[in-house]
């Protein structure tokens, strides 16, 4: 997610099903990669197809990422990153290089169809949104001058920031110091492109500000009392649908109600610090999970209810180089040695996630009932245990210490009791949090203290 407000897949157990249903909308990953311990390009695609998805978002260019997705049947979203905006604003000759190296390098093999310029732009510490239209206008003449302006869009990502007001949705209105240097020169331009605007919303980040104005069950999709808008009657049944239609009002009252909107970032954490409230893998499958479902009945929002709602999740990895909160390094889908993080059930028909009381508003280890403990299955294969024990010691942050040559649970000297030891801490770390002992089918939940050797597991931190 970029600058603090910061980039799909959902598996129904990983089984194939492909991201898109007719007359419905569309699902899609954003591939973020502000982490040093990703599998290679070739090795995502390979991912991505297996599970059907069939669209991806990136924040880049990048050759090998690109190359890669040839020929894979995937659609690409790229991007021009914000740091390129003044360069593309002030020189017709800059963007016609980039699109020529960058973009009609690698198609039609990869299958590019749209480019986001920038991202997130009007909190762009940098100051560059005056760079934005410009470089907008500047890329699309020369996708022109290529024979590309026909099947690749240009657009921006837009933070929910942009707007003044959100509530009731009816209400929605950009911020007025925007309005007229950008916001209505960028609509003029998606309108005469016919494409659509990209907004990135977050649920996850209002919920946590508000919790307690906001119902935990209206942002995770699950059964709710509901809100009704005061302004014209709609009935809202969840708040991403509360946040896109406050986005439309927006551009309703400047003028331009004819404009779609793609949302290209949307997600919720798996962990979080402990004043970030309602992160924690229950939630995060409960969202992605409810997400997958209202987008693939093929309704729109209650404001343009004809329109499919079409979204990029964030994201499909946890990124451990990423700044902030620790909200901002677990919002994949996928840990990097490529295991789920967590179930969410994908179909429209499949079962509702679990109402269970691991959903809960506050992640603490209060919240769990009994002493649990994680360990190792010592049924999988080695190279399995040997891949969990080297996350969760790494960038799952688990206190291996103990299990070092010579510390107090070095013996006995196995992989198992290792690896247990270590996933232990990193669940016991994580407050025994749903997924948080798992590891690809590599670890389970224990009721009773592990004994090995003379080590004591703890049961928090």
């Amino acid at each position: 997610m970029a600058l603090f407000v910061l980039s799909l897949l959902i598996l129904s157990s990983f089984s194939v099903i492909p991201f898109t249903h007719a007359d419905s909308g569309m699902i899609g990953v954003n591939y973020g990669r502000i982490a040093n311990n990703l599998p290679p390009p070739e090795k995502v695609v390979e991912l991505l197809k297996s599970q059907g998805i069939n669209r991806v978002k990136l924040y880049d260019t990048d050759s090998s990422v690109l190359t890669a997705l040839a020929n894979s049947g995937i659609k690409v979203v790229v991007s021009l990153p914000n740091e390129n905006l003044s360069a593309a604003a002030a020189d017709q000759s800059y963007t016609d290089a980039w699109v020529q190296n960058n973009v009609k390098k690698y198609t039609p093999a990869t299958d590019i169809e749209a480019i986001a310029v920038g991202n997130e732009v009007f909190v762009d510490p940098a100051n560059t949104t005056k760079y934005l239209v410009p470089a907008m206008k500047n890329v699309q003449s020369s996708l022109a001058k290529f024979s590309l302006d026909g099947s690749i869009k240009i657009s921006s990502p837009l933070a929910l920031s942009a707007l003044a007001n959100s509530y009731p949705p009816s209400a929605g209105s950009f911020k007025p110091d925007l309005i007229e240097p950008v916001i209505k020169p960028m609509l003029d331009f998606l309108r005469k492109t016919s494409s659509h605007l990209m907004v990135n919303a977050y649920p996850f980040f209002a919920y946590a500000a508000n919790a307690d104005k906001i119902s935990l069950d209206y942002a995770l999709f699950k059964e709710n009392a509901g809100n009704v808008d005061s302004g014209n009657g709609l009935k809202y049944e969840n708040l991403l649908d509360a946040q896109i239609d406050a986005v439309f009002a927006a551009m309703s009252a400047v003028g331009f109600n004819d404009v779609k909107v793609v949302v290209t970032e949307t997600g919720w954490p798996s962990a979080g610090d402990e004043y970030e409230i309602g992160a924690g893998s229950a939630n995060a499958a409960a969202y992605n999970g409810g997400l997958v479902k209202r987008v693939l009945t093929g309704n729109g929002t209650p404001l343009k209810p004809k329109e499919p709602l079409d979204v990029y999740l964030f994201a499909l990895f946890n990124e451990n180089q990423k700044t902030g909160p620790t909200s901002e390094r677990n919002y994949g889908l996928f840990y990097p040695n490529e295991n789920k993080v967590y179930d969410v059930p994908f179909s429209a028909k499949s079962a509702p996630v679990d109402d269970s009381k691991e959903n809960v508003p506050v992640k603490s280890p209060s919240s769990h009932v009994g002493q649990t403990w994680c360990v190792a299955n010592g049924k999988t294969s080695k190279e399995k245990l040997q891949e969990g024990l080297d996350y969760a010691c790494g960038e799952g942050g688990a206190d291996c210490r103990p299990i070092q040559k010579g510390a107090t649970c070095y013996d006995p000297e196995s992989l198992e009791a290792h690896a247990s030891y270590a996933f232990n801490s990193y669940y016991q770390k994580n407050a025994r949090g749903v997924g948080t002992c798992d590891f690809g089918g590599a670890a389970y939940v224990v009721s009773q203290p592990p004994k090995y050797g003379k080590c004591e597991f703890p049961t928090g931190h």
